[in-house]
């Protein structure tokens, strides 16, 4: 019982994490002991063989390995999908709570300087001719100060070399863990290593009227 516990447990972890639903990932799993391989979302799922009370499967997300663990055969033998009874569970709330709190967005009036971690949705408002530097480690680079806004207000955003290419006047984008500074008496965003930019054009999300400081 206890295995599958962490079995049903794990199953519904990764239902969440990869944003799969629970009856199609079950149903998968089982396609995938019957057929040697099946497809849930952008999840890949292998049949690698069985124990005496266990089948054991390789998922993948893409290239990279997801998992490879054992599954107790009585947790695919049930009828009825079994997954969605560790939907409620202490890991799955965990993992919700942490996601919903990394994915707030904060408006840009509220950006100060020295802020990390930011997640934002803006429109690229104008994306300047790149300029070419040399870096402090003595390479070439070339770099953008975009303009970008949402309905609070407008910030730089510091794009280098194929983040220039990847965003377009117009966009509305996502950025995830940047972080926020001054440069020259102008607030601005930066990506560094751990940032992320996506354009979340296709998502369906809209932008509200983007807020136009008055001019002087």
């Amino acid at each position: 019982m206890r295995n599958k516990v962490l079995g049903g447990e794990y199953l519904a972890f990764l239902a969440v994490k990869y944003e799969v639903n629970s009856d199609e990932f079950f149903y998968a799993l089982i396609s995938a002991r019957e057929n040697q391989k099946s497809r849930c979302g952008e999840l890949s799922i292998e049949y690698r063989g069985k124990t005496q009370d266990k089948d054991i499967f390789l998922i993948m997300n893409g290239s990279r390995v997801v998992a490879q663990f054992p599954i107790p055969k009585e947790l695919l033998s049930e009828r009825s999908n079994p997954i969605k009874d560790f939907m409620k569970t202490d890991m799955i709330r965990r993992h919700l709570d942490k996601k919903n709190k990394k994915s707030q967005s904060l408006p840009i009036r509220d950006l100060r300087t020295g802020m990390s971690h930011v997640n934002l949705r803006a429109k690229v408002l104008e994306i300047p001719k790149p300029r070419l530097v040399v870096t402090r480690f003595g390479n070439c680079a070339s770099v953008a100060n975009a303009l970008i806004g949402d309905e609070t207000g407008t910030i730089k955003l510091c794009l280098w070399n194929e983040q220039i290419n990847s965003v377009s006047n117009g966009d509305t984008i996502q950025i995830e863990n940047a972080r926020a500074s001054t440069f020259r008496g102008e607030r601005q965003l930066s990506l560094g290593k751990t940032g992320t930019l996506s354009n979340i054009e296709d998502s369906g999300y809209q932008l509200k009227e983007v807020y136009n400081p008055p001019e002087e």
